[in-house]
């Protein structure tokens, strides 16, 4: 009964975020979320610093995949000193590296990529799972399952790149292809379900002109598929099958990055086949690859124990910490900018 309440609250509240996303966020005052005036010019106004809604969306997203990843291990077993050095290192990990790699495959320096990040940590998190086993086994006792790890790991992911999108449509990035110029199936798949971006600083408008066009709600379509992923994963970890967890989570995830990039319309490299998408289908193959290496527990985990490591002190600093330390890293837009005039209201002096 439990596991149903959990699940029932999870898929409410994702439902509201992406609808709500769905309907007001493609507009133009849904991407500067706040100025900070920094300097003043010989003009008399002041050079601004904004912040963005994208940063604050993807704070909360990367917060509340971070909570999901908590209860999912601490229902598991696994210590909260090594949870809490496993959050920290993966985060150090997949934070840079989406930046690295999206300079790296677009060639432009204000831009991110979750599908790079998520092949990093693929391919490290069983190093980091090993190093902590080995720093704190024998001090500690501290024993970390690869296969839970990775399949908690997956599916904090997968909602948090759900709801990340509703960011994406903040800022008008990663923006599918106008419905006009696609097939007639497809036009007639979306004739009323389309996005409509407005506002010149949007991605979409600066980087491709499309702001006002209806065009292709991948954004939507991600957050939705995703977050029905996520819900699926964490019933199959709730009830011990973490494979199927892991496996669903990604398969479904990384099989739609591939697919869906076909239905974008911004930059995503000059090969045919992205980058992006080669990246999707090697973190399948790695995932399957650790299934074969580690073993695979058998016991369930224990709801309860898992809500009840969020009331621990140190893991609601931590917690707060990484909403911190995400709106820093991508709520500073770099390519917009602002100017800033401050002045006394006569009439309320």
């Amino acid at each position: 009964m439990d596991h149903i309440y959990f699940i029932g609250g999870i898929t409410l509240c994702v439902s509201l975020a992406i609808v709500w996303g769905f309907r007001v966020l493609p507009k133009e005052n849904w991407q500067i979320m706040a100025v900070l005036p920094r300097q003043k010019t010989e003009h008399g106004k002041w050079k601004g610093l904004n912040l963005t809604y994208y940063g604050f969306l993807s704070a909360n997203a990367y917060t509340f995949a971070v909570i999901i990843f908590i209860i999912l291990t601490a229902a598991a077993g696994i210590p909260l000193i090594g949870l809490c050095l496993l959050v920290t290192g993966l985060l150090l990990v997949c934070i840079p590296s989406s930046k690295i790699i999206a300079r790296m495959v677009e060639k432009k320096p204000g831009t991110l990529t979750v599908g790079g990040a998520v092949f990093t940590g693929t391919l490290l998190a069983p190093l980091l799972v090993l190093l902590v086993n080995r720093l704190l086994g024998e001090a500690m006792g501290v024993s970390v399952s690869p296969i839970i790890f990775l399949s908690a790991a997956s599916i904090a992911y997968t909602f948090g790149e759900g709801l990340g999108r509703l960011a994406c449509v903040s800022f008008g990035c990663c923006y599918g292809k106008p419905v006009h110029q696609c097939s007639p199936f497809v036009q007639r798949l979306f004739s009323g379900f389309y996005l409509v971006f407005s506002g010149k600083t949007k991605k979409i408008a600066y980087a491709s002109g499309l702001d006002g066009e209806r065009v292709i709600p991948i954004q939507i379509i991600t957050a939705v598929l995703y977050s029905m992923t996520g819900i699926t994963g964490t019933l199959f970890f709730l009830q011990g099958h973490y494979v199927a967890a892991l496996m669903v989570s990604l398969i479904v995830t990384q099989v739609w990055r591939f697919v869906s990039e076909f239905f974008r319309a911004d930059f995503r490299g000059s090969l045919k086949v992205t980058p992006y998408q080669m990246m999707a289908l090697g973190t399948i193959l790695c995932a399957a690859g650790m299934v074969v290496l580690f073993p695979i527990p058998a016991f369930s985990p224990v709801l309860a124990r898992g809500l009840g490591a969020l009331w621990n002190p140190w893991v609601i600093l931590l917690v707060e910490a990484i909403w911190f330390l995400a709106f820093f890293h991508t709520g500073k837009s770099v390519v917009t900018g602002a100017e800033v005039s401050f002045h006394v209201v006569e009439t309320k002096i």
